[in-house]
């Protein structure tokens, strides 16, 4: 019987030592499940061309938009796990929607083996430049002063930009109400107009209306000041010690993938990360180059997920 399964355990070494040797044997597809044109996407066509030179394959970009990343999330966990099929993920597909959905059809960590984080993005605090403010702490002044009189837009309930007020909120004891929009576009229409105050967005669309003159940026959420904006302050530099909240975007395969392709696939995209040119690039659209290989980003999104639970929680957000 030992004998057997010594045998058994020799034999699946060599199989996965050998699909890693002919890994990749095909185009590489990389499902994205949002539409063409976000951030998500410009993350992907800015790796994908580097990705194939190191693994010698084509490198597609598949959209499968719906349900928050979900149904994208979906098509990679029910793909082959011969590591031909990646997801590129972010933070709310990960580790929001597992306490934001009662039915989610997928567990971060059961269905799927991560690869590599890439990236992380942090935010920045913005207010219609009609409110009568210049920093963080007098808008926290201004809205002490005025409970429930001022209202923050956000893409839609349950996501990070409506999550990352709600925990500003915990932080501060502000009283604010949220107007939840259909996307991030019609809450930054609106922002922009005055019909809300105050909003939470991605560096690279806030850095631009900011230089504009369009809104107001307050502070950014990443413990760093973010080159994009230089001379905008840190939410801790503005006086909330240890209030750091970032998003990530990261890639992942569907469980039972063979280690030895999971470790080609981390080893590829360090080799990707580590081109000063795409670093660059990469920081002018908003997002800070973070790799972490499989074992660490694992732990990473094990570390997150009760930290937005949490938040989740305490917003009341729900959807099924």
């Amino acid at each position: 019987m030992r004998k057997t399964l010594a045998l058994l355990a020799a034999g699946l070494l060599l199989a996965g030592a050998a699909a890693a040797q002919t890994f990749p044997s095909k185009p590489v597809r990389i499902v994205i499940g949002f539409p063409a044109g976000g951030p998500l996407d410009q993350h992907a066509r800015l790796l994908s061309e580097r990705l194939q030179a190191v693994l010698g394959q084509p490198v597609l970009i598949d959209y499968k938009s719906g349900a928050g990343g979900t149904v994208g999330a979906q098509e990679v966990m029910k793909s082959t796990p011969d590591g031909h099929t990646l997801l590129l993920a972010n933070t709310g597909t990960m580790v929001i929607n597992p306490a934001l959905y009662s039915k989610l059809p997928y567990a971060t960590l059961r269905d799927f083996v991560p690869i590599a984080r890439t990236a992380m993005q942090p935010l920045a605090l913005l207010v219609n430049p009609q409110v009568p403010v210049k920093t963080l702490k007098e808008f926290m002044d201004y809205t002490r002063a005025r409970p429930g009189q001022i209202n923050y837009g956000s893409a839609g309930n349950g996501g990070i930009s409506h999550l990352v007020p709600e925990m500003f909120k915990t932080a501060t004891g502000l009283f604010m109400v949220h107007i939840p929009y259909r996307g991030s576009a019609p809450a930054f229409t609106d922002l922009m107009a005055g019909q809300v105050q105050f909003m939470a967005e991605s560096i690279p669309q806030a850095a631009a209306y900011h230089k504009q003159g369009k809104v107001r940026a307050l502070a950014v959420t990443s413990r760093e000041r973010n080159p994009a904006l230089p001379d905008i302050p840190t939410v801790i530099e503005s006086g909330l010690k240890g209030f750091e909240v970032v998003g990530f975007y990261g890639f992942l395969v569907p469980a039972g993938t063979p280690k030895e392709v999971v470790a080609k696939l981390s080893d590829a995209f360090r080799q990707v990360l580590s081109q000063p040119e795409l670093r660059n690039r990469m920081i002018s659209q908003g997002a800070d180059p973070a790799f972490l290989g499989a074992e660490d980003f694992a732990k990473f999104l094990a570390a997150e997920m009760p930290r937005w639970a949490e938040a989740v929680q305490k917003s009341g957000a729900k959807l099924d």
